[in-house]
């Protein structure tokens, strides 16, 4: 049926408590979430008193769920006419509409709810909006016979010929369900109101022959339609008035007319019932399968409506007995709704199928389960319906009788052998759906029936678990009674005192814990149920738990307090109440955050003060040494600093870095906060580990307001850290020309150096900052040798962001092994050593080149730079669902990111790094003392067997398999050799206490033609081995004669106590196989990449010009160099891939010619995946009088065995116009600010000219 209902409108609470980390954004989603929750778990149950309290509180009123249902949409659902009232007068928008375009107006005239109609119209509501598929208020109504509503909305204005996309009306869809009063209704207003009915239909519904002969005589068109789409011979049909029905048809009416709805004069007279008019319209020739919009037959209306003689009329004209709707609704489905015996057996002499499914398996069985039909699920049984059929879903029979409470359906299908035991999809039994639903009866019958009280479902959900959630106090009760195990633990080891505790079922609580439930029990995150109270701020529910023995010390695995989530989540009440019941504000999660830092760092400004009254700290330090201030100044609350400062937060307190409140609050550059800082006595020359000062970090972090306020308090302008590098130095590394001038101004010594040696003005020449090069240049001193020097900026080494490891960034070294590759730049996070509750996405794009399917990427990660292992991803897509739970955000499947070329990563901790890697496609696992196997999944015939004891104890074992292609192959050797695939057993070097078994593949050549099987020198099949780690380059060794081979099924197998490379090789100049693998393994290791080449050009002259060519994986396209000096970007290519190390050279045709000078190279460049692949390359114009046009090709370099030269790519270019720059005094003097030029003007005399 066309139907419009708003679903999905459940508000799901957050998942489980996060962390609390220092990232920001994530806390603040999270906490908005849960009170978002909250705040419309109260506006849809009409609690007003909380929903207040959350407005009070700054909840964003608008706030919604999933389904874009917001507190206005669930109050008028439910029909709470003083929150929907409180709601307009706090600001909610009336006209919001949900996912599906409906607003509180549509929801509350869907629900008939007509006092909320009422209110919401009064105050402006738009009657005639419509929804996505164009449902109005009115359309609503009308559907779900809502009397009242619909009177009082065409008194206001609603205009019933609005239709749906698929055409239906008001009227339509009423005398499609049936509903004689809103038809009436409808029929009424349209004589009276704005949409008047034709009067031809007028005569039709009054059956008034000679009023309608008359208006025919004038206008012969019998299939005139009114505003709602109907013809005079609908409205006949609809009234069962034969007369004036053969008076259109005589006067050639179509019998078949069908409006955009598809509804026929023959789907309404079969809807009413009427045989006379049913057998008129068949002999009229009415077709008797027409369908209507939603693929209803007039069989259907019959069925559905109980006409049995007209089923028989209809069958025996033909009617298609198993014709289905848009949902799979045959005509014994609506029969069986309509509890319509006499047309269900009727349907069944046809020979229709009784147990016929809709899209949704649901057989008619189910539906008269679900409808409550008694008599209707005898007849379907007695005539042979299946009693245990499972919809899509799983759900039984029985399940949907006990869902929906009806007993004697259920005790009908259990006589009739349906099973107790009927699990669905989700592993619910029906004592499951009873339980949750509340209906204490049918939990008693299926317990005295055996059913077990302890049956779980997928999650490990016991009923007692599902009655604790829904808060079923008698079926929970009940339950306890007849041995439910009341510390049952679910899938994640929820109890139901968990469960009861979410929810703030405060009675189920106290029932649980009066039937000894563990108060103290946690789940595999550390979460007791005083955990899960406090997050979710039921008040109630913590004191009966406190009052229980709750205890306040138990920590979450990450050292999580109840009142540290009670403060995470703003639950002042919930706060005061720990800590007067004992709860310690000195407790430290594991990185040492007491719950002043979390409450500190959100801003929370009373809980602070109600912790600080209660003798928190406000100097305490968490492992890394962040202190409360430092987490309210990096996110600048002045009100928070006021607060913590008066309470004698130490303002000159640093970390374990040594960095200081007013570091971070230059970083951030808040000059208001560093000036009550100052006032408290904070120091302006207080110096990090590293020596930076708080004007070092404002320099480098370019907030030029903080410079001066820090210079007005005398900071020192020449102050160096411990590499030498004084704010001038920061300031000129990161291109702030503005502050270097104000440095200068204020004293700072441009002629310093680093203690390397290192000049301002060489960072700026080596960085390209040429606005900042033009201030310096007038006032250095740069003898022959500087100029000459290579200079590297300094980065800032302390991590200026206390929520990160403020230990000192080091040096990374990724030793990559052989053959293994970055596929995108070392990934640096923050917090470091944090851990997550629940698991975090992250996504970093990746530029390694995956096409030909050998190889994969794996994700390693490292606590300080040096030591790397690999991140095991243990989390599956039902993970991801968890994450996004409640969150307005859709994330790619694997394979868009794939195309997309992003590696996804999924962790409850952060490294300090993350690096991605591409590597040979490699099958581990975890083998044991048992022993064990492994088989490539890239060449199905290598295997490796490990023997029982091969290992003592249980490590993990890899196997890679890398095929060798042919073609290249015969690029490097021609036909000298052949060879198997490269096979590694991981880790490499390990000694194995009993001999494993490997087979591989034997080399092409051999298979097809196989020599001798001799061993030692004679024969020319060889077994290479390497056994070098780490990251040199394999060292083969020719090892036939020390190892036997078996050869079987095309494959060699050997013995081996060593894990190693191992390689066959069909060489016939056995000498040279070793020297032979060696070439050709140095080009199997070489890594593949994804890398654009793009083509900057200028014109000097009018005839002449330069190119730069640069072969780019990661690299910015707006390179910073080419922009300063006037070059415009005239090519790109698409992704292409290259070979790490690739040599590559450039040849330029049509009407460019490259200019290359004797004393310089030729075009060629080697590529190295993120690095700066640039190519300069001088042209000319060949022939002036054409276009300066061009044809650039990339090419690899070629081997002695290959034909012809390898093209890459090719590109079309077009050199910009010659553009004339004003002469470099000029340039140097408009770049210079005047300032300077004035105070350095001596630097320009003739004296000092021959050392500038």
């Amino acid at each position: 049926l066309q139907y419009s209902g708003e679903g999905g409108d459940v508000i799901v609470s957050a998942a489980a408590l996060a962390l609390v980390t220092e990232h920001e954004g994530e806390e603040k989603r999270s906490l908005s979430a849960d009170a978002g929750n909250s705040f419309l778990r109260a506006a849809r149950s009409g609690n007003l008193d909380k929903a207040l309290d959350h407005i009070k509180n700054g909840i964003d009123i608008n706030t919604a769920n999933q389904n874009g249902l917001n507190g206005l949409h669930l109050a008028s659902k439910e029909g709470h006419v003083k929150m929907v009232l409180e709601l307009l007068h706090n600001g909610i928008i009336l006209e919001t509409t949900t996912k599906k375009g409906n607003t509180a107006l549509h929801i509350a005239a869907l629900a008939g709810q007509e006092q909320v109609v009422t209110e919401l119209v009064t105050y402006g509501a738009n009657v005639n909006a419509q929804s996505q598929k164009g449902f109005t208020p009115l359309y609503m109504a009308a559907q779900e016979n809502h009397l009242e509503v619909v009177k009082f909305l065409l008194d206001n204005g609603a205009n019933q010929s609005i239709p749906t996309e698929d055409g239906f009306t008001p009227l339509a869809v009423a005398l499609q369900q049936g509903h004689e009063n809103i038809v009436a209704l409808l029929i009424n207003y349209g004589t009276k109101g704005k949409v008047r009915l034709p009067a031809l239909h007028i005569a039709a519904r009054n059956d008034d022959t000679r009023t309608a002969a008359v208006l025919l005589q004038n206008d012969p068109n019998p299939g005139v339609l009114s505003k709602t789409g109907f013809t005079p011979l609908h409205i006949a049909a609809h009234y069962g008035n034969l007369n004036v029905a053969q008076l259109l048809l005589n006067r050639g009416a179509n019998v078949n007319f069908t409006p955009k709805n598809g509804i026929t004069p023959l789907h309404i007279a079969s809807r009413r019932g009427n045989v006379i008019m049913v057998r008129l319209l068949l002999d009229r020739g009415a077709q008797i399968d027409a369908k209507t919009k939603d693929e209803l037959t007039p069989l259907h209306c019959a069925a559905r409506n109980g006409h049995v003689r007209l089923i028989e009329i209809l069958l025996d004209h033909g009617a298609p007995i198993q014709a289905k709707t848009k949902n799979g609704l045959s005509p014994i489905h609506m029969a069986a709704q309509g509890d319509h015996m006499d047309c269900v057996k009727q349907l069944l002499q046809y020979n229709a199928e009784i147990d016929d499914i809709t899209l949704d398996h649901l057989t008619p069985l189910h539906v008269a389960a679900h409808c409550g039909h008694h008599r209707m699920a005898k007849v379907l049984l007695d005539k042979g319906a299946k009693p245990n059929s499972r919809a899509l879903n799983g759900f039984t029979p029985l399940h949907i009788a006990c869902k929906k409470n009806h007993m004697r359906v259920m005790d009908l299908l259990l006589k009739q052998a349906a099973s107790l035991e009927a699990v669905t999809e989700s592993g619910l039994t029906p004592l499951h759906v009873s339980s949750f639903m509340g209906h204490l009866t049918i939990v008693k019958s299926l317990l005295q029936k055996g059913v077990s009280p302890s049956t779980s479902n997928v999650k490990v959900e016991t009923p007692l678990h599902m009655a604790s959630r829904a808060g079923h106090y008698d079926v929970a009760e009940f339950l306890l009674e007849n041995s439910a195990p009341v510390d049952a633990k679910a899938k994640d080891d929820q109890t139901p005192l968990h469960c009861a505790s979410r929810m703030g079922h405060k009675e189920l609580v106290k029932l649980l814990l009066d039937h000894k439930a563990n108060p103290n029990s946690t789940t595999t995150t550390g979460h007791t149920p005083l955990h899960i109270a406090a997050r979710e701020g039921h008040v109630q529910t913590v004191c009966i738990l406190l009052d229980m023995e709750a205890q306040q010390t138990k920590m979450t695995k990450n050292g999580l307090t109840p009142l540290h989530v009670a403060v995470h989540h703003n639950n002042l009440d919930i706060v005061n109440l720990l800590v007067t019941k004992g709860g310690s504000p000195h407790s430290a999660a594991r990185n040492g955050y007491t719950a002043l830092h979390i409450a500190s760092k959100q801003n929370q400004v009373e809980v602070a003060n109600s912790l600080l009254q209660y003798g928190a700290s406000a100097n305490a330090e968490s492992l890394q040494g962040v202190t409360p201030l430092h987490l309210a100044l990096q996110e600048g609350r002045p009100d928070m600093v006021s607060l913590l400062i008066s309470k004698q937060a130490n303002v000159n307190l640093g970390n374990k870095s040594g960095l200081t409140p007013l570091h971070l609050v230059a970083q951030e550059g808040h000059v208001g906060i560093a000036d009550i800082l100052v006032k408290q006595g904070a120091s302006v020359y207080a110096a990090t580990r590293m020596g930076y000062t708080p004007i070092h970090v404002a320099c480098h972090y370019g907030n030029i307001k903080m410079v001066k306020f820090l210079l007005q308090q005398h900071a020192n302008v020449n102050s160096k850290t411990r590499l030498g590098y004084a704010p001038l130095h920061q300031a000129v590394q990161q291109g702030h020309t503005d502050i270097v001038t104000l440095l200068l101004k204020h004293g700072a010594q441009p002629n310093e150096t680093t203690t390397n040696g290192t000049l301002a003005l060489a960072i700026a020449k080596r960085l390209g900052y040429i606005s900042v090069i033009d201030v310096l240049k007038l006032v250095t001193e740069e003898t022959v040798s500087m100029k000459h020097r290579m200079s590297f900026p300094e980065t800032l080494d302390e991590i200026v962001d206390v929520s990160e490891d403020e230990g000192r960034q080091m040096e990374i070294f990724l030793n990559l092994n052989i053959k293994l590759g970055l596929a995108s730049r070392i990934i640096s996070l923050g917090p470091a050593g944090m851990q997550f509750l629940g698991p975090v996405v992250v996504e970093i794009p990746h530029f390694a080149a995956l096409g030909r399917g050998d190889r994969e990427l794996v994700v390693l990660k490292s606590e300080n730079g040096s030591v790397w292992k690999e991140h095991r991803n243990r989390y599956g897509d039902e993970v991801l669902e968890t994450i996004l739970n409640g969150m307005d955000e859709d994330l790619e499947t694997q394979e868009e990111l794939g195309k997309k070329r992003i590696c996804r990563i999924i962790s409850t901790d952060f490294p300090l790094y993350f690096a991605v890697v591409s590597r040979v496609q490699q099958e581990s696992d975890l083998i044991g003392s048992e022993g064990g196997s492994l088989r490539s999944k890239l060449v199905p015939m290598v295997q490796a067997t490990f023997p029982e004891t091969a290992v003592t104890k249980r490590v993990r074992l890899g196997l890679q398999a890398q095929p060798v292609p042919d073609e290249l192959v015969v690029k490097l050797l021609g036909n000298q050799a052949n060879f198997s695939p490269v096979v590694t057993v991981e880790p490499r070097r390990r000694k194995f206490h009993r001999p494993i078994g490997l087979r591989i593949p034997l080399p092409p050549s051999w298979r097809e033609s196989p020599r001798d099987s001799g061993e030692g020198d004679t024969t020319s099949l060889r077994l290479l081995c390497s056994v070098i780690g780490g990251t040199a380059l394999a060292q083969w060794e020719d090892i036939t004669g020390t190892t036997k081979l078996i050869y079987a099924n095309d494959c060699a197998s050997f013995t081996t106590n060593v894990s190693a490379r191992f390689w066959l090789a069909d060489c016939p100049r056995t000498a040279e196989a070793v020297s032979f693998a060696n070439l050709l393994y140095r080009e199997l290791s070489v890594v593949p990449y994804m890398a654009k080449f793009v083509v900057f050009a200028k014109m000097n002259e009018i005839h002449e010009g330069r190119l730069r060519c640069y072969c780019m994986t990661d690299d910015k396209m707006d390179k910073t160099l080419e922009q300063h000096e006037n070059f415009t970007e005239v090519a790109r290519s698409r992704d292409i891939e290259v070979m790490e190390g690739m040599s590559l050279h450039l040849e330029c045709s049509g009407n460019l010619v490259p200019m290359r000078k004797a004393t310089q190279q030729p075009h060629c460049f080697s590529v190295q995946a993120f690095r700066d692949n640039r190519l300069p390359v001088s042209v000319k114009v060949r022939d002036s009088s054409k276009a300066p046009t061009g044809f650039l090709s990339f090419l690899r370099k070629t081997t002695k065995y290959e034909d012809s030269q390898h093209v890459l790519c090719n590109l079309n270019i077009t050199m910009p116009p010659c553009i004339r720059i004003m002469g470099s005094e000029d340039r140097r003097r408009t770049l210079t600010p005047l300032a300077l030029r004035e105070r350095y003007s001596a630097l320009n005399g003739p004296a000092m000219g021959t050392s500038l």
